[in-house]
C-alpha cells in the first residue's frame, strides 16, 4: 500500500475466510461448499501462500484485528487449524492481546480446538446461534439445537473463555413477536458480552429465496418486524448491552474492533476464497470457487477475480453510509483529517433537512442517526449519494 500522511488511513485489518460447511444452511449466500471431499489441506496451504504474496506486495507495520470467518472455520480438523493459525500468526504482523476473532458453531467446538485458538492469541469468539426455538432451527436449515448452544456455553465457561458474542437472526419464518421474545430473553440470560442480531434478508441463489418465490415460505410483516428490533433494542439496553451499530450491541469495552473497523472505512485483507479487501483507493474481491482460487496460487499468483478503485467520492459516499449506522456517528474532525473537507461544506442542504425531519442530530463535533433515522437507515444513507 502506498505509504500515506493520512493517519485514518494507517489501520489495517484481516479477515480469513474458510469456506467449507458440514451442511448448508437455507438463508446463507455466503461462499461455502460441502466439506467432504474437499482439498482442505492444500486450502490452507495456499491460504498462507495468498498472505505472503500480499504482505509483500502491501507491506503493513501492524494489524489492528484478525477475524476468522466462513462457511465454518470449526468444521477444520485441530491438526488443521492449528496449521492455519501457526502460519498466520507467523506471516501476518499481530501482536498479542490485539482482537482475535474466530466464528464457531455450538456444538462443533472440542477442547482440542478451543486450546489450539488458546495457543495463537484468539481471544474472541463468536457463534452462529440464529435462534432458540429447534423447530425453527430446523426449519432454517441449521443443524444444531438449543441444548447444543447450553452445552456449547458451559464447556466455555469451565475453560474460563467469556469474551463471546452470538448471532441472532429476526424475521424468520413461522417467527411470531412471542416466539422472538422467547429467544430474545434466552440469549439475555448468557449473559454475554456482545450479541449481533439481524433481519432474515432474501438472497438471490438461496433455497429460501426460491420457497419464497414458489409461494412456500410465509415471512413475518414488516409491522411484526419493526417491532422485533424496537424490542430488541429495548431488551438490550435494559441488560446494559448499548446499541453501537445498528445490528451489534455490547457491554461497554466489549464493542467487536473488527466490526467497527469496517464501519470506520478503514482497511482490511481479505484472504480466501471469495473473500474481499479494502486497501488505498481499490477495494477487490477474490474468486470463489475453490479450484479457481487454488489455481492462480499454485502459480504463484494471486486469486483476485475483480478489482475496484474508488473515486474520492466514492470513498466519501462509503464514510456516510457505514459511519451513520454506528450509534456514535461521524466525527467531524475524522473527517476532516480524511478528506480535507468539512461535512458541511459537501452535505449543507442534506444535514439541515434531515435534522427537519428528525432523523439526524448535527453536534458541533459529530453527526448521528436519531432512533427514527436508524429505522429508516438506508432511505436516510441514499441522501448522502454525492451528485456526479
Amino acid at each position: 500500500m502506498n505509504e500515506t500522511t493520512n493517519p485514518a488511513e494507517q489501520k489495517v485489518s484481516a479477515y480469513i475466510h474458510i469456506p467449507f460447511c458440514e451442511h448448508i444452511c437455507y438463508y446463507c449466500d455466503f461462499n461455502k461448499v460441502f466439506l467432504e471431499g474437499q482439498p482442505v489441506d492444500e486450502y490452507v496451504e495456499m491460504l498462507l501462500k495468498e498472505m505472503e504474496i500480499t504482505l509483500k506486495q502491501h507491506p503493513v507495520k501492524e494489524l489492528e484485528t484478525l477475524y476468522v470467518g466462513g462457511g465454518t472455520p470449526t468444521s477444520l480438523t485441530a491438526v488443521q487449524l492449528d496449521r492455519l493459525l501457526a502460519g498466520a500468526r507467523e506471516i501476518l504482523p499481530f501482536k498479542e492481546g490485539k482482537e482475535f476473532t474466530v466464528e464457531a458453531n455450538p456444538g462443533d467446538l472440542t477442547k482440542e480446538k478451543l486450546q489450539v485458538m488458546k495457543n495463537y492469541g484468539v481471544n474472541r469468539l463468536s457463534m452462529g446461534v440464529q435462534t432458540f426455538d429447534n423447530r425453527l432451527l430446523k426449519k432454517i436449515g441449521r443443524k444444531h439445537t438449543a441444548e447444543d448452544v447450553y452445552q456449547t456455553m458451559r464447556f466455555l465457561e469451565e475453560e474460563n473463555f467469556t469474551n463471546v458474542s452470538i448471532d441472532l437472526i429476526y424475521a424468520l419464518p413461522g417467527q411470531t413477536l412471542e416466539g422472538y421474545r422467547e429467544t430474545l430473553n434466552q440469549a439475555l440470560a448468557l449473559d454475554l458480552p456482545h450479541y449481533s442480531l439481524y433481519s432474515l434478508i432474501l438472497e438471490n441463489k438461496t433455497m429460501f429465496m426460491n420457497w419464497v418465490r414458489q409461494g412456500r415460505l410465509e415471512l413475518p410483516d414488516q409491522e411484526t418486524e419493526t417491532r422485533m428490533f424496537e424490542e430488541t433494542i429495548q431488551a438490550m439496553e435494559k441488560k446494559g448491552r448499548h446499541q453501537y451499530e445498528i445490528s451489534n450491541f455490547g457491554l461497554e469495552g466489549h464493542e467487536s474492533k473488527h466490526n467497527l473497523m469496517y464501519w470506520n472505512n478503514d482497511h482490511y485483507f481479505g484472504f480466501g476464497a471469495g473473500a474481499s479487501g479494502y486497501l488505498g483507493n481499490k477495494r477487490y474481491r477474490n474468486k470463489g470457487p475453490i479450484q479457481h482460487y487454488l489455481r492462480p496460487l499454485r502459480a504463484g499468483e494471486l486469486p483476485v477475480l475483480e478489482t475496484e478503485v474508488l473515486l474520492r467520492e466514492n470513498q466519501i459516499e462509503e464514510e456516510m453510509f457505514l459511519g451513520l449506522r454506528k450509534k456514535i456517528g461521524i466525527s467531524k474532525q475524522h473527517f476532516y483529517e480524511r478528506y480535507q473537507q468539512t461535512i458541511e461544506s459537501l452535505y449543507s442542504k442534506v444535514l439541515t433537512d434531515l435534522e427537519k425531519e428528525g432523523l439526524l442530530v448535527n453536534e458541533s463535533d459529530r453527526i448521528y442517526l436519531t432512533p427514527k433515522g436508524t429505522f429508516l437507515g438506508n432511505e436516510v444513507f441514499e441522501r448522502f449519494l454525492l451528485e456526479k
